[in-house]
């Protein structure tokens, strides 16, 4: 059985196996809590960014996102990929800080040239909407294809629309469709309803159905609201049917 007693120096921590990670992560939220925050205040890393995403959370702990975003900054400043995202995600929602769009930006800057695909995600949607930085969306494209190229659902759905409106490239239906399915197959909910909307502008509407069903698996409470409104105008009673599902688990009867 392995143990779960404090580590008294980074060297201790640093040395700990897969498994004993594995140990404290299923251990009782209010244990795990307290070993965390002994491993994160020795200076390991990824102790700080599990930390402070427990923080967020309120994971066996008071939820506290500004002692969350204090602990993703020194992850960050040690160069740690996922501390730098979620700093810049914490200045980029407002969690913990007032909103600042500069900050994120950087934050996520540093994690896409790092190789973090969120990272790189995060700092193309910026650029596109240009908060924080000059608004450049040939960039944006650029650094969702190097997230779609590590299989980054979400990236993979940015890059349809923008052969869907013809932003940057020439407007191609058959380029969105192909980049919605693959987005759709990655699991993005957003993915899955363009790619649904596309196969049942084809006659697939079999095909369309099944990837509707999937929509509020992972989908969040104002998409279902959206997107179930537009399913109940639908000529289809079976996408109706759908429609009204998700109005009702989001809430809307």
């Amino acid at each position: 059985m392995i143990s779960l007693k404090l580590p008294e120096s980074l060297d201790e921590v640093l040395a700990m196996s897969p498994d004993v990670w594995k140990a404290m992560a299923g251990a009782e939220p209010h244990i795990a809590v307290v070993w965390m925050r002994q491993s994160a205040g020795l200076g390991h890393p990824d102790a700080q960014v599990i930390y402070g995403q427990w923080l967020l959370e309120g994971h066996g702990i008071t939820a506290d996102p500004v002692e969350a975003l204090s602990w993703f900054l020194k992850a960050g400043k040690q160069g740690h990929v996922m501390g730098m995202n979620m700093a810049g995600r914490c200045f980029d929602n407002g969690w913990g800080t007032e909103p600042d769009h500069f900050a994120a930006a950087n934050w996520f800057r540093q994690a896409a040239h790092k190789g973090l695909d969120a990272g790189m995600y995060n700092y193309a949607n910026l650029l596109a909407s240009g908060q924080g930085v000059r608004k450049d969306e040939t960039a944006a494209l650029e650094w969702y294809r190097r997230a779609a190229q590590q299989g980054h659902a979400k990236s993979m759905t940015k890059i349809a629309y923008f052969y869907e409106d013809g932003r940057v490239v020439r407007r191609d239906a058959d380029a969105a469709f192909e980049w919605f399915e693959k987005g759709a197959r990655g699991g993005d909910f957003r993915g899955q309803f363009n790619y649904a909307s596309m196969l049942a502008a084809r006659g697939r509407n079999d095909e369309a159905l099944f990837w509707l069903q999937k929509v509020p698996q992972a989908a969040t409470k104002a998409y279902r609201l959206l997107v179930g409104e537009k399913l109940l105008d639908s000529s289809h009673a079976s996408f109706q049917s759908v429609g009204r599902a998700m109005l009702a688990d989001a809430g809307r009867v």
